[in-house]
């Protein structure tokens, strides 16, 4: 037998042999790239007290990445390694193989890798988000109708030379609220951008907003909403967003990481939907 009907054997040998908590874990691997374990815990891993939760997910990602399944990066906390708890994870080759295997869970392949700390914080407040999302879902206070991570929700459109211009927001969601559908670029600011980099990302939303694309396509043009550490920052960016023309500052929002479920739902937290 070739190596390549080898691993195909091996992918649909595991595939079958995959519960649907495993399934999940690769899913949501898939969906935004990197996950800590906590993250990990609170998507797949819902019964139990905190220390059963957390030694359950840590048992389910050793299984998984014992099966090659998941890469694992190792993640330093306060100057140290922190332990099975201070890792990350990301899908493997064999794990995005597994998913393209077919079923709903199928899409383009996507690369891990050792990444500079920056990076991977970045993508971990993106995952954070989509957890917490997905946790106000549970709560009924909002229906988590669409998470698109990079690169599924960069938009592309023709600029006015001609040329291909594309929009690269770090995530895209819809969510529903009793019965209105709220749809927000997300643009997740840790500090690493300077403010002449974000005016620059504000005007391309603005040239997609005018050409009219994103329209035809959902019938609405998503608030563009930026999500920062602190009040300092937040005033910051608001500072560049008042300079914009007046017409065009209404597709601007900045707000919180902390309190960024309540901002893109309209819910508070704490209150029903």
């Amino acid at each position: 037998m070739s190596a390549l009907r080898l691993r195909a054997a091996r992918v649909d040998g595991l595939r079958q042999r995959l519960s649907q908590r495993d399934l999940a874990v690769l899913g949501a691997l898939h969906r935004v790239r990197l996950l800590s374990l906590n993250q990990l815990q609170r998507l797949v891993v819902a019964d139990g007290s905190p220390a059963a939760r957390t030694r359950r997910a840590q048992l389910l990602m050793q299984r998984l990445h014992r099966h090659d399944l998941v890469v694992r990066l190792s993640r330093v906390v306060g100057g140290i390694r922190a332990g099975s708890s201070g890792y990350i994870y990301g899908l493997s080759g064999l794990g995005q193989a597994v998913i393209d295997a077919g079923g709903p869970l199928g899409g383009r392949r996507r690369r891990i890798w050792e990444s500079k700390p920056y990076f991977q914080d970045h993508l971990l407040a993106v995952s954070e988000l989509y957890v917490q999302l997905v946790e106000q879902h549970r709560q009924g206070r909002a229906e988590l109708l669409a998470f698109d991570a990079e690169p599924g929700c960069w938009r592309h459109f023709t600029g006015s030379g001609g040329e291909l211009v594309v929009v690269k927001p770090d995530a895209y969601v819809r969510l529903g609220v009793a019965a209105v559908e709220r749809s927000a670029f997300i643009e997740v600011d840790l500090t690493t951008e300077t403010l002449p980099t974000i005016l620059k990302k504000c005007l391309r939303y603005i040239a997609y907003w005018r050409s009219g694309v994103e329209q035809q396509w959902r019938g609405v043009f998503p608030k563009v909403v930026w999500l920062v550490q602190n009040e300092r920052r937040a005033e910051r960016i608001g500072s560049v967003i008042r300079k914009l023309a007046m017409d065009a500052q209404t597709l601007f929002e900045v707000g919180l990481l902390s309190g960024a479920t309540g901002l893109l739902s309209g819910v508070p937290q704490g209150a029903a939907a």
